[in-house]
């Protein structure tokens, strides 16, 4: 897609792309507060790219870690370890940024290494330990963390920096210790199938993702496509750069600003705390859009195509249960800024990654919830009544928008018929009207809607299986009624896509009867 990008929100990272680049330009400053003092390292120092380098070797033995001097000739490099050793080495910045960031390199010591310059400047540490196809992570990295963390004082959160085999041990490492990671940045990422099982844990923790990859790498398919589905299946969030015509090699980016500013305000996250109305034990996640947009990069020289939260608004998604439902609970995405009078939509179905509707309101500070819908059976009334009581308890609007897609319309349409002065609207994309809330004949009770002044409308495809008994039906009868009624068709669509390519008449009609 070839819009803009949408304007940043706050929780994730974002940048504001102008119509056409001349750099990749930040989303913000970088604010990064100077702390008082650098830890004092204690192996050989050295210099690497201008900054002080420090070497050790670890014994793989005892674990135990003493200063090493670099051989003469080594340069910016790192040789392979002697038998039984291994190489650490950790390069400090002129001025430590609070709270001690670091970056920890997966493999490949010295390759590409502009983003980890970035971060020196930023006031990081930039970190190694000896990596290579017989090298992998263990005991030996968990003795390297311990040794930086407790005995150096350097944040208990690295950012991860891994190309190719790096991006494999970098993920190897993270989602076995999920909580002691602040983000991952995998460029042309190498992968197991191990690594993708254990995704979750990461996704759980919410730790953020960039992948910057060529879109002719041979291995792109196979594992960082892979970890993007199923990351963001999680609701994890995973931002993705994929330069155009390039394939495994170059890596990393010339300009490495977009990298440097993902791990930057990665580090300086704070979750925040839930809602008010969130109850009990919940679940946190991340909704966003999953759509690309394909934007020039000259100082790259080509055009990458972009997406996930970094190009994108995210939004928290909280799933939890008030009272002793059965089924999932209650499922709420929450508007960075609710709307006055908190707006919501009340719907039966997820709301998934193409909801452009959904987005836009979201975007217009509209709360999502998807109510109780129980394993066994469709949405129970008396579960769906206590929903809506529980939202206005908490400050929600009285008279919900009612929406659905397929099916979920009818559900919708089927509690707003039974409680018709509690619905500010009802939207429908593609209805077919049945209902397990329901025992009304649905297409025979519209007159219900039609008397307390329910506006309602439907998009449709032009070929859709249904269209003639369901929406057509709701059209004719709703008119006669004196109902008001839109419908919107798009021609030579079936069933699916099934939401409309261009949501404004749908969301101006949601947010004119829902804010009045």
């Amino acid at each position: 897609m070839n819009q803009p990008a949408y304007k940043p929100a706050s929780r994730s990272v974002h940048f504001v792309f102008a119509a056409i680049f001349v750099t990749a330009t930040l989303w913000s400053p970088k604010i990064i507060t100077a702390a008082e003092t650098l830890p004092g390292f204690t192996g050989e120092k050295s210099a690497w790219h201008g900054f002080d380098r420090y070497d050790y070797v670890m014994d793989v033995a005892t674990l135990a870690i003493t200063p090493f001097k670099a051989p003469q000739g080594e340069g910016d490099g790192v040789n392979s370890p002697a038998k039984g050793q291994r190489r650490c080495i950790v390069v400090a910045p002129k001025q430590m940024a609070a709270g001690n960031p670091w970056s920890w390199q997966g493999c490949y010591w010295n390759h590409m290494p502009q983003a980890e310059i970035e971060l020196l400047k930023c006031g990081f540490c930039v970190a190694y330990i000896s990596a290579d196809a017989t090298l992998k992570p263990g005991r030996e990295w968990d003795a390297w963390y311990e040794f930086l963390t407790g005995k150096n004082g350097l944040s208990t959160k690295p950012a991860f920096i891994g190309m190719s085999r790096g991006g494999e041990y970098s993920y190897i490492w993270a989602t076995t210790h999920p909580d002691k990671v602040s983000c991952v940045y995998a460029d042309n990422t190498g992968g197991n199938q191990e690594n993708l099982a254990r995704l979750g844990e990461l996704a759980s923790h919410d730790v953020p993702l960039l992948h910057v990859n060529g879109s002719l790498d041979p291995i792109l398919g196979k594992y960082s496509t892979a970890i993007e589905n199923i990351y963001r299946q999680f609701g994890g969030r995973i931002s993705v750069m994929t330069k155009e015509g390039l394939a495994h090699h170059p890596h990393s980016l010339r300009d490495p600003t977009p990298i440097a500013d993902f791990i930057t305000q990665s580090v300086q996250e704070t979750p925040s705390a839930p809602p008010a109305f969130v109850a009990g034990k919940f679940t946190k996640s991340s909704y966003y859009s999953e759509e690309s947009f394909y934007r020039n990069f000259p100082q790259e020289g080509t055009y990458i195509t972009c997406r996930g939260p970094m190009f994108t608004p995210c939004y928290d998604r909280y799933q939890f249960n008030f009272t002793n439902f059965s089924g999932g609970g209650l499922n709420i995405i929450v508007p960075k800024t609710a709307a006055p009078g908190n707006p919501w939509v009340f719907r039966a179905d997820f709301v998934g990654p193409d909801a452009l509707v959904d987005q836009a309101l979201l975007a217009r500070g509209f709360y999502i919830v998807t109510g109780p819908v129980p394993y066994d059976i469709g949405p129970v009334p008396a579960q769906w009544d206590a929903t809506y009581k529980y939202l206005t308890d908490h400050g929600f609007s009285r008279k919900p928008a009612m929406e659905g897609k397929g099916a979920a319309a009818g559900e919708a349409y089927a509690w707003a018929m039974e409680n018709p002065d509690k619905v500010s609207c009802i939207y429908g994309e593609n209805p077919i009207m049945h209902s397990n809330l329901s025992k009304k004949p649905l297409l025979d009770s519209l007159d219900i809607l039609a008397r307390a002044g329910v506006p309602l409308i439907s998009v449709c495809g032009s070929l859709d299986p249904g269209l003639d008994d369901n929406t057509r039906v709701i059209e004719k009868r709703y008119k006669e009624l004196g109902g008001q009624i839109t419908v919107i068709i798009k021609e030579g669509e079936g069933h699916y896509p099934l939401a409309p390519k261009d949501p404004q008449p749908v969301v101006d009609f949601i947010v004119k009867n829902s804010l009045k």
